[in-house]
């Protein structure tokens, strides 16, 4: 399939996905949401796909904010619809994907380019990042999932500074907090994507899937995380790759995961 502002790439089990807007520093447009959308449901069907890597095109930007001039004019009704489809189709959709999804953070990562690398599953950054929620400057609040990602991953007492302030923290701050879990260069940055990606998929992809769903629930309203493990371990024993994995375990040798 191809894009206009995005890039897809598959190589060796790794879908490369960059928003592809630097001439608007990859900020997000409704045509860009669709095709993010389109892109990672299409490498999360696909059977050559075992993890997802996205990431911004050019040096300055992850994803810069969303594109204001889309939504300056909105009535309340528009807003509140903008957000409900937005979290629908793209973060929320990439937060509850069964194949993993990394967020490779080059420089500005502000309002819904945050929010984007907090749907995914877990970030890295290059030195030169800068993240931060800047909406409150503009009158609005993050209105795709910042103001639940964000508590959840640094705390509430930093999220409500970073909201209120609407100021951005660099990459070495982020790594203190919490909210990506490596810093390296720019140079180096998808090359350790790469890299943890390989030893992701080493792994089961089955039992990945299960413990998506199984974290994910602990962030829930209403769903009790304990039974869902307890259910997707339950699950396991039915598998092929269960099979693979206890048998290579015990004939002392690497498993070969069929990931069934």
């Amino acid at each position: 399939m191809s894009y206009e502002n995005i890039l897809s790439t598959t190589t060796n089990g790794i879908t490369k996905i960059t928003v592809n807007r630097p001439n608007k520093l990859n900020a997000l447009n409704k045509a860009t949401i669709q095709e993010l959308h389109e892109a990672f449901k299409a490498a999360n069907k696909s059977k050559d796909t075992k993890v997802i890597i996205v990431t911004g095109s050019g040096e300055k930007a992850f994803v810069a904010g969303a594109d204001i001039s889309e939504f300056a004019d909105f009535d309340v009704e528009n807003g509140g619809k903008l957000a409900a489809k937005g979290q629908e189709i793209l973060f929320d959709y990439v937060e509850n994907l069964s194949t993993p999804v990394i967020a490779a953070v080059n420089g500005f990562a502000l309002g819904g380019g945050l929010e984007l690398a907090m749907a995914c599953h877990f970030r890295i950054a290059s030195t030169n990042a800068k993240m931060g929620l800047p909406e409150v400057s503009l009158g609005v609040i993050p209105g795709y999932g910042g103001t639940q990602r964000l508590p959840q991953l640094v705390g509430k007492g930093r999220a409500m500074e970073m909201v209120m302030t609407a100021g951005m923290i660099d990459a070495a701050q982020a790594l203190e907090y919490g909210l990506v879990n490596h810093v390296t260069t720019e140079d180096e940055l998808i090359a350790l994507a790469e890299k943890i990606a390989g030893k992701i998929m080493r792994n089961s992809s089955v039992a990945i899937k299960g413990a998506i769903k199984a974290i994910n629930a602990n962030f829930k309203d209403g769903i009790d995380g304990y039974k869902t493990e307890i259910k997707q371990f339950g699950k396991c024993f039915g598998t092929e790759d269960f099979k693979e994995g206890t048998t290579a375990f015990l004939e002392k040798r690497k498993a070969d995961f069929p990931g069934e």
